[in-house]
């Protein structure tokens, strides 16, 4: 157990796309010890994510992407099966996820539940991401849409059964964590 943490230096590596730091911080120990470490932590703001889901049809909508970092790491293709997720900007969860449903799905919803929260890495990165689910129908389809022209974000759109998507997890070909923890609070919580 630690106590007393206070922040001694911050200093800015790099200001590129976000915010990494290298933090230097001391604590104090259960026998009274004090120590002093350092860490890098990359801050990118916090996030939403959703899962659509269908009960009639029971379907979900996911998203397909390509992800630069999943590529550098192994990924052949790069493309990843995931949920549809954005940055918070200045909105609160809420109001981010409608819009980036309805920017990356073409589905405008207009309840939202949400479900939890959690820390994705936080090891290395500051973001909280708020989970929420909503369901959905045809006819609030708005647009083709796949992601806005200007970001170059080139978002396919799936319409998968949920037994599909569930099995998707154990092949290997839905590895993203945010998506897998929807899915499986679908699934635990007999949603679908």
């Amino acid at each position: 157990m630690i106590n007393n943490v206070k922040i001694v230096d911050t200093k800015v590596l790099s200001d590129n796309w976000y915010v990494l730091k290298k933090i230097t911080y001391e604590y104090t120990k259960e026998d009274g010890t004090t120590l002093t470490q350092s860490r890098e932590a990359y801050d990118r703001g916090n996030g939403a994510t959703i899962l659509l889901y269908n009960k009639a049809q029971k379907t979900v909508i996911l998203t397909r992407q390509f992800r630069l970092p999943t590529f550098v790491n192994g990924n052949e293709s790069g493309m990843l099966i995931e949920a549809c997720a954005g940055l918070l900007d200045k909105d609160n969860p809420e109001d981010c996820i409608r819009r980036e449903t309805e920017e990356e799905t073409g589905y405008k919803v207009t309840e939202v539940r949400k479900i939890f929260e959690a820390y994705m890495s936080p090891g290395s990165v500051t973001e909280i991401l708020y989970f929420f689910v909503a369901e959905y129908a045809k006819e609030m389809k708005v647009t083709d849409s796949g992601g806005l022209e200007h970001e170059e974000e080139n978002i396919e759109v799936l319409e998968l059964d949920i037994a599909q998507a569930m099995q998707m997890i154990e092949t290997g070909e839905i590895k993203d964590g945010k998506t897998i923890m929807l899915l499986q609070y679908v699934k635990l919580n007999n949603i679908l």
